[in-house]
């Protein structure tokens, strides 16, 4: 069933059902309402006349069998009112009057009457008696104190009923007139909906809506859009990439402002609204070039979508593929060389020389196991044991000497806290390798790691031989993009990142220049933060 007919029966339906219980409980009422204001009239009537001397009078004569004319009157006051009949009898239950002269003097129809003569109560029933079934409301008529008689006032249920349909066809009307309005709104409605969605049913507009996502996060320029306030709608994967490195989820960018993120680029689509317009902004030290369109309606301005990119000129180009070649090479380098020394042990075992092979395999993995002694003794949470023996690897490669301090400690923490600290180290000592190694024609390339969490603190520090930081960025090294490598694939990220996750654990980062001319980058962060985090 299509949307838009299951909506239609479903709220027919519904209203329906509420229509129909609702006007039932109405009409209940409104038959108990008028039932109780007829036996309120015909009690207030009764006891009047139940209180008229002229009655008193006449019952009494009556009972002392001697004449009496009430008929008449009676007849006047009944005429004057809109009760069916007036009865008053005696204590025989007698007629005195009724609206067929004929019947008076003769007995009163119905046991009703004798709750009233018998125990002077007043009250009301439903009851038939010669002119048919009424509404009877019964009173006592008292002399010095006796009950002498009692007056009957009765409504016919012909009558009562002829009123009460006339007030039920009322109100039919009007739920009808209600419920025919709700019909033709519910169409109404129904045709709005089938107009806004093109008559797609929903299944085919999230599908829709989830394949559109798809294609918009696999496009490599980065995408946002944003409103005229400003404020971002949509953005890709590729667009979250290079404004955060990924580090942050798309819903921290939905509905926050883009001069949150960028306030060169804000000013850019600021620059010219409504246009179509081209500009270079930069993301730290990165320059990208961005294609700004206004998204324009028959309602105005609602924003712009912004598709922006590296902007790499033909030497830069060139770089970046010289340092995927050069890091290409390195690799076939280091792959030969392990090639060879497998060969040798290989021809040292088939020749029998087995003592000078265990020498041989002794020597190159002796390097190996101080290290991994270090990481082994001292460090009891894996990930990090796993990314400090990972950075020795890479020392290794680059020619860079790599040492733990042996006064190292750090126990075991939750794996979201872990992953944090492998991030921090990571960044850290990549740097520090990079330093080192860019320094090598002057000095010994060296890194130094050490960790400690024996106090209420947890210290993380990574000293190396490199040239340190420039004056000119020093105040800056920190921020987004600022960076001191020369080469452009490193464009600032890894101490931005290492600075947010301190930030995080509420701890503090510091770096000086040591007298051993060697860079100090300091960690310190709350060890109870650490542990809580989850």
């Amino acid at each position: 069933m299509k949307l838009k007919s299951y909506l239609a029966l479903t709220t027919i339906a519904t209203s329906s059902f509420i229509v129909i219980v609702v006007t039932t409980a109405v009409l209940l009422l409104l038959q108990t309402s008028h039932q109780e204001g007829f036996e309120a009239r015909g009690l207030e009537l009764a006891r009047v006349l139940a209180h008229n001397p002229v009655v008193i009078n006449a019952v009494d004569a009556k009972n002392k069998n001697q004449p009496n004319n009430l008929q008449n009157y009676i007849e006047n006051i009944r005429k004057s009112t809109d009760a069916s009949y007036i009865v008053v009898v005696d204590r025989n239950a007698m007629r005195l009057s009724h609206p067929i002269p004929e019947r008076i003097g003769k007995h009163f129809v119905g046991d009703d009457i004798y709750p009233a003569l018998e125990k002077g109560t007043e009250y009301s029933s439903v009851a038939s008696g010669s002119l048919g079934e009424a509404i009877r409301n019964f009173s006592p008529v008292r002399l010095n104190g006796e009950v002498i008689g009692a007056i009957c006032i009765g409504y016919l249920s012909v009558k009562t009923s002829s009123i009460l349909l006339k007030k039920f066809s009322d109100i039919g009307l009007i739920v009808g007139s209600v419920y025919l309005l709700g019909i033709a709104a519910i169409f109404a409605f129904v045709f709005k909906i089938k107009r806004t969605f093109l008559d797609y049913e929903p299944e085919f507009i999230v599908n829709k809506f989830h394949e559109h996502e798809m294609v918009f996060d696999s496009i490599r320029d980065a995408i946002i859009s944003v409103d005229s306030n400003m404020t971002i709608t949509t953005i890709n994967n590729s667009a979250i990439k290079m404004l955060s490195m990924g580090t942050s989820d798309r819903y921290d960018y939905i509905n926050h402002s883009l001069a949150h993120y960028s306030s060169a680029l804000s000013h850019l689509v600021l620059s010219k609204q409504g246009v179509f317009h081209q500009g270079v902004f930069t993301i730290g030290k990165l320059k990208y070039r961005a294609n700004i369109y206004p998204i324009i309606t028959s309602k105005g301005l609602l924003g712009h979508a912004i598709v922006f990119f590296a902007n790499l000129n033909h030497d830069e180009l060139e770089r970046e593929v010289n340092y995927l070649k050069n890091y290409s090479e390195i690799l076939r380098t280091k792959t030969h060389e392990y090639s060879n020394k497998l060969n040798v042990i290989s021809g040292m075992l088939q020749t029998g020389k087995y003592d000078e092979t265990v020498d041989f395999i002794q020597q190159e993995t002796d390097r190996y196991q101080s290290v991994l002694r270090n990481i082994v003794m001292s460090i009891t949470d894996s990930a990090v044991a796993s990314i400090l023996l990972a950075k020795f690897n890479k020392a290794s490669e680059i020619g860079v000497k790599y040492t733990i301090d042996v006064d190292s400690n750090l126990s075991n923490y939750q794996k979201n806290a872990s992953e944090k600290l492998v991030t921090i180290l990571g960044n850290l000592i990549d740097n520090a390798l990079l330093a080192s190694w860019q320094n090598r024609n002057n000095v010994t390339p060296e890194v130094c790691v050490y960790l400690s969490d024996r106090s209420s603190h947890i210290i993380l520090e990574v000293q190396d031989s490199g040239a340190g930081v420039p004056d000119k960025i020093s105040e800056h090294i920190l921020e987004f993009g600022v960076s001191s490598k020369h080469n452009d694939e490193h464009n600032g990220i890894g101490l931005y990142l290492v600075k947010q996750l301190v930030d995080y654990f509420h701890g503090s980062i510091d770096w000086e220049r040591t007298d051993k001319q060697t860079t100090l980058f300091s960690v310190y962060l709350n060890k109870s933060d650490v542990e809580n985090d989850s």
